[in-house]
């Protein structure tokens, strides 16, 4: 980093709103001066997920008051911010437009240049914002809508060694927390139904183990949870609290071992030379069966395990703003053309895994 730069970050992908503050100095070491996120679970408890429409007007009222915020908490005008990044991808689009515009309007105000930023890369790059890890790193981007693994090798060098064929992990713990009647979000549910069942008394299935790739399926798991859940309602008219407790740890103990399982399998493409580091990001990362499992994992491969805090993990723009830092010693600002992308692979070399349409690859 030639100087100290500053930036003020926007993040609306999907259902929480933010804003922050970020200074990062000539050593590339980055402070957090303000990290502002309002959330939306209760605009859409009553719906058992995020509807779209619904958050993409909560963005829009409530960005330029998280901006407020953030520049408050840093004690900051906006004026002295250097740039202005925000998530142009991929993620639901009514929300990502409101970012998008918000932060436009912020740079045709101000002068200030202004950076799209990939929320998957915000995700892969929290390891140096938080501890400077070095290139290249294994990244391990497991949330609501995505679930890859990745050699992080530069701001913008991304290589896809393997991930989901189709569900999320973060989406399959929803939808199953929504089947055994759980409240969202479903990861904390499920993580705190877990801590009182048993994970051994149903025998659900770990996808894709027979196969030799870091690929990895949750959609069959899910399925195998919705049929147990049947069973046991037919047989007893319901399900009891430990039924749910059972069920919640026998799908949480199954994704932790497919977790590990393929993370064994990306370390055998993770260059020998020099110290290794495995990075989790991403909602699922706050899980800490999860966290458990692949800092054991790394052990193993005798590597740093690096896991942000908690605040870091899910959705925030202080990520987005330390992406653009990194990335603007290789690249211009973005003009006023910048549009939101629904969809937006970090690894544009491969194949999609998830297939494609006119809206362009999904992952």
């Amino acid at each position: 980093m030639p100087q100290p730069v500053t930036l003020l970050g926007l993040e609306s992908s999907c259902d929480d709103t933010a804003a922050a503050v970020v200074r990062v100095d000539k050593h590339g070491k980055a402070v957090v001066l303000a990290s502002v996120v309002a959330g939306q679970t209760d605009l859409h408890a009553a719906f058992g997920g995020v509807v779209p429409e619904i958050a993409a007007r909560a963005h829009a009222e409530k960005l330029d008051l998280c901006v407020e915020q953030a520049l408050a908490q840093a004690d900051m005008p906006l004026g002295d911010v250097d740039a202005i990044a925000v998530t142009a991808g991929p993620g639901l689009i009514g929300g990502v437009v409101s970012g998008v515009m918000c932060a436009k309007g912020l740079s045709a105000a101000t002068g200030k240049p202004l950076y799209g930023v990939n929320h998957l890369a915000g995700h892969a790059l929290t390891p140096r914002l938080t501890d400077q890890v070095p290139y290249p790193y294994l990244m391990l981007l497991v949330s609501g809508g995505h679930c890859q693994f990745l050699l992080v090798s530069g701001p913008d060098d991304f290589s896809r060694l393997g991930g989901t064929i189709d569900d999320a992990p973060g989406e399959a713990f929803d939808k199953v927390a929504r089947l055994i009647g759980l409240p969202q979000p479903g990861g904390p549910s499920i993580e705190t139904a877990a801590r009182s069942g048993d994970a051994k008394r149903f025998a659900f299935p770990r996808p894709l183990m027979d196969r030799d790739s870091c690929d990895m399926s949750f959609s069959g798991l899910k399925t195998a949870v919705l049929r147990t859940r049947d069973t046991l309602v037919a047989a007893q008219e319901g399900l009891s609290v430990q039924d749910q407790s059972d069920l919640a740890a026998g799908f949480q103990a199954a994704v932790v071992d497919v977790l590990a399982a393929k993370t064994r399998r990306a370390f055998e493409a993770y260059p020998q030379t020099g110290a290794r580091s495995l990075c989790v990001a991403g909602g699922v990362a706050a899980n800490q069966s999860v966290r458990h499992a692949l800092e054991g994992v790394a052990a193993e491969f005798d590597a740093a395990f690096v896991a942000p805090p908690l605040n870091l993990c899910t959705d925030n723009a202080a990520m987005i703003a330390y992406a653009a830092a990194e990335q603007l010693q290789l690249r211009a600002p973005d003009d006023f053309t910048l549009s939101a992308r629904p969809r937006w692979p970090l690894d544009t070399v491969q194949p999609s895994m998830l297939g494609s349409g006119k809206k362009g690859a999904k992952a």
